[in-house]
């Protein structure tokens, strides 16, 4: 095993979840050996065709990768990780916990994009594309925007209190935190062994000033979930200059505001792997497969418990 591969336990936990066959009349190459491919260009960022030749032809791990990320493969492996992970701990809270409960940490980061991810088509294919460069569209079809960073793209996430990524949203970069509270948060789907609905309601959510609205306080309101945001100077201000019609302050527990460093700790793990730091992909749908294998191997580096693989 080199650094950055698969070690003997992980392979073991997701071997039993990879696709039996390939195509019709044929046979895919071997999966450990084109994932650790897989594993080597996201944690090292270098192109494709520089991949080196043990992990065999880098058009063959493209491909997987590809497919995989346009299927749902990869997000099937870690759900099932993480249905695993909730069945031996419900809560996914801390052992010394005394009050136990499923809190969800939101936050962002923005992934700067090089000049690969540049040049995906502005037109359907079959009509003439005009134009050069990294592709800016109004609807952010591609995730791609422009910001104080120049072209990035945002990742909008929920991570536990172990600083693992639940669930995501990508986004242009421009795009604002506030607005997508909502959306991350009905992402959220935990399925269960068994019977059941998939766990979706979290007992709170935390979040920093960014989150900070009535529309988002009220959301989280009516479906019973405790909100640990942070609230702006000015938001502040502005409740106490209304005096009586402003309201109460709304309930923050510093507490567990601290707690909430468990998605930035998240994003700091994530961030090791050089294609999430920086986007080389031109498709999101590739993109987020690349976020979807690094998000597998994090959960496998905590359920595993390497310590040569979680320092």
């Amino acid at each position: 095993m080199r650094r950055h591969e698969l070690t003997d336990a992980q392979w073991e936990k997701i071997a039993p979840l990879l696709p039996v066959n390939g195509r019709p009349g044929g046979q895919w190459s071997d999966h450990r050996t084109v994932i650790n491919g897989v594993l080597f260009r996201a944690r090292t960022g270098v192109p494709w065709p520089d991949l080196p030749e043990r992990y065999g032809p880098w058009q063959t791990v493209y491909e997987r990768h590809r497919r995989w990320s346009a299927d749902g493969t990869w997000q099937r492996i870690l759900a099932e990780l993480q249905i695993e992970a909730d069945a031996a701990d419900p809560d996914g809270a801390l052992a010394e916990e005394l009050e136990r409960e499923w809190a969800v940490n939101i936050d962002s980061t923005s992934c700067r994009a090089h000049q690969h991810a540049a040049g995906a088509r502005h037109r359907p294919p079959g009509l003439p594309s005009k134009g050069r460069g990294a592709r800016v569209e109004a609807d952010g079809r591609e995730a791609l925007g422009r910001s104080r960073g120049g072209v990035t793209t945002k990742v909008h996430l929920l991570a536990d209190d172990r600083a693992r990524p639940l669930t995501w949203l990508t986004s242009p970069g421009q795009r604002g935190d506030s607005p997508m509270l909502v959306p991350v948060l009905e992402g959220l789907r935990i399925a269960r062994r068994g019977p059941g609905r998939p766990r979706g309601r979290p007992d709170r959510v935390r979040g920093d000033k960014a989150y900070s609205s009535r529309d988002n306080r009220a959301h989280l309101r009516r479906r019973g979930i405790k909100a640990t945001i942070a609230e702006p100077d000015d938001q502040r201000a502005n409740r106490r200059r209304k005096g009586r019609a402003g309201g109460r302050p709304p309930a923050f527990d510093k507490t567990q505001y601290r707690r909430r460093s468990a998605v930035e700790r998240c994003v700091s793990k994530w961030k090791q792997f050089r294609a999430v730091a920086t986007r080389y992909d031109k498709r999101a749908y590739l993109f987020n497969g690349t976020l979807t294998v690094t998000a597998i191997v994090i959960w496998l580096r905590d359920t595993t418990q390497e310590p040569s693989e979680t320092a």
